[in-house]
């Protein structure tokens, strides 16, 4: 147990020099970058370290332009000032409701320096799961961009307000709600003492099936990084251009590696796939952080579109969030080359797998293999471990990145010490990861399991299908039937038995969908996973 540690401490430490992160042979940067990180937690080190070493290169681009990392660090001291003066303190739970944009990104440096508590809401809440979510919490002050001023209306009047994002010249000037700009232009911006303690912050899972829960992350390792670094080929000093949205575990995990390798950060509050390719051009991005919608939406251009812009700086494309179908996989590298990085993870472990472009290349559609720090193992519903090729079992997984159980006091099943995603999948005869569906989602028809994963990837295969999701239906002779909900390519002349009739030419019979519905958009949250829910 000792010698396989130290052998994976030395991968990691190796992964981390080889990436930039441990500036070797300066040992006393990478002290006190493990120093800063202890006291202030990841948000805060990565900006005031990235300011110590590069503090003129430029750290940030937004709607607004750019900042260099000096200027991040100092605003952040600022707005650190002014909340610990209106009572901010270590402990206080602070959540942002909040696009990607420097209000966000100086939020989040300034609670880290304050050791506040962070909260990242998801854009996409709906009024009742913002209140349920703050009141779970313990929320007591909340940053919000102004355009989600209706949703605050269920929040209690004690919560502070502040505002992270103005659309009007004069915003809310009736109700005073102080703006962070102007905070930080009256405040002083010297460096604050270290907080009593490191406050951590809390992501939220999608919230599918319910009111989210929250995963608390209050203790980040520097090593733990290495966990993406190791078959993802991130650099200092390079440039990354932020898709996926920060209050997702995509993004927050991307974000913060990039601004701790001295990175670029270029962001927008709002997705458009043309305009990532100008970002990615402009920026001379070598990597872009996406979901596999936001993927998508930019093979779907079309290669007239995309040989409009250079993108041949582009290194990595990190996807992660959702799965990636081996169709957009293969599309994608067609379009951009052998740089499709697909992490397999979530809100709860973090990090699982990483598919490179080799492991894509050889089998698409796989989600690769364990980085270093990272174990996988397959279980049956008996606990009894699946080691045979093929055979399908659920996914555990044991991480230096995982959560220890959700804020409400609810845990996740474990075995050996692994956590449980809540996936189903399968290693193949290399070894390398794929996942078969949602545990929850596997239906019974006549007897015979059936995981609708596959016959989406199926669908979505075909030009004249946009995407498509299936779901399984109750049936009175069956017990489970499938039903498969799609999104016809435009001018497409599809009807359900075309495609029931192309399932049974590739699949088992009892895998083909009984009832077909065309609509034109599948309900997907923020962060593009669907709704199923609403399917059913």
């Amino acid at each position: 147990m000792l010698v396989g540690k130290v052998t994976e401490t030395t991968r990691s430490i190796e992964v981390l020099w080889r990436s930039g992160l441990i500036p070797f042979p300066r040992i006393d940067e990478g002290l006190q970058s493990l120093l800063a990180m202890r006291k202030v937690g990841p948000f805060a080190a990565a900006v005031m370290n990235a300011a110590r070493r590069r503090p003129h290169a430029v750290g940030l681009v937004d709607d607004r332009g750019p900042l260099t990392f000096k200027q991040l660090d100092l605003r952040s001291n600022a707005l650190a000032r002014a909340w610990a003066q209106r009572g901010v303190e270590p402990g206080t739970v602070l959540a942002a409701l909040c696009r990607d944009h420097r209000g966000l990104v100086i939020t989040m440096a300034a609670a880290g320096k304050l050791g506040a508590r962070l909260v990242l809401m998801n854009t996409g809440f709906a009024k009742p799961q913002l209140a349920d979510v703050a009141k779970r919490e313990g929320v007591s002050v909340l940053v919000y961009d102004q355009e989600f001023t209706e949703l605050l209306s269920a929040i209690p009047d004690d919560v502070q307000r502040y505002l992270a994002w103005v659309d009007t010249d004069d915003p809310l000037a009736e109700h005073k709600i102080p703006v962070l700009d102007e905070l930080i232009a009256s405040t002083d911006d010297r460096a604050l003492s270290w907080p009593s303690r490191r406050g951590g912050f809390v992501l939220l899972t999608s919230g599918t099936t319910g009111t989210p829960k929250g995963a608390p992350r209050d203790h980040t390792s520097l090593f733990a990084t290495a966990q993406f670094l190791d078959r993802i080929p991130l650099r200092a000093g390079e440039s990354t251009y932020l898709g996926a949205p920060i209050f997702h575990g995509t993004g927050v995990s991307q974000f913060i590696l990039s601004l701790a390798l001295g990175c670029t950060v270029v962001m927008r509050r709002r997705f458009d796939p043309e305009t990532t390719l100008k970002g990615v051009q402009d920026n001379r991005c070598t990597a872009l952080v996406l979901v596999p919608t936001m993927l998508q939406r930019i093979v779907d251009l079309g290669p007239e579109v995309l040989g409009r812009y250079d993108t041949s700086s582009l290194r990595i494309i990190f996807v992660a969030g959702s799965a990636l179908s081996p169709d957009l996989g293969n599309r994608a590298t067609e379009a951009f080359g052998d740089v499709v990085h697909n992490l397999y993870g979530s809100t709860e472990c973090a990090v699982a797998t990483v598919a490179t472009p080799e492991d894509w290349r050889r089998a698409p559609g796989t989600v690769g293999k364990p980085p270093v720090g990272c174990r996988v193992a397959l279980f049956d519903k008996n606990g009894n471990r699946v080691t045979k090729p093929g055979e399908t079992g659920r996914v555990f997984v044991g991480s230096g990145l995982s959560f220890q159980g959700y804020t409400d006091g609810r845990k996740k099943e474990t075995i050996d010490g692994l956590l449980s995603t809540g996936d189903v999948g399968h290693f193949d005869e290399d070894g390398l990861l794929f996942i078969d569906g949602r545990d929850d989602e596997m239906i019974v028809s006549g007897g015979e399991n059936v995981f609708p994963i596959e016959v989406e990837n199926l669908l979505v295969e075909r030009p004249d299908i946009l995407e498509a999701a299936v779901i399984g239906v109750p049936d009175e002779d069956f017990g489970q039937r499938l039903k498969a909900i799609v999104v016809a390519s435009p001018g497409a002349d599809l009807d359900a038995d075309t495609l029931k009739d192309y399932v049974k030419q590739n699949l088992a019979r009892y895998k083909v969908p009984r009832d077909v519905e065309f609509v034109d958009k599948l309900p997907r949250n923020a962060t593009g996973k669907v709704l199923r829910n609403q399917l059913a």
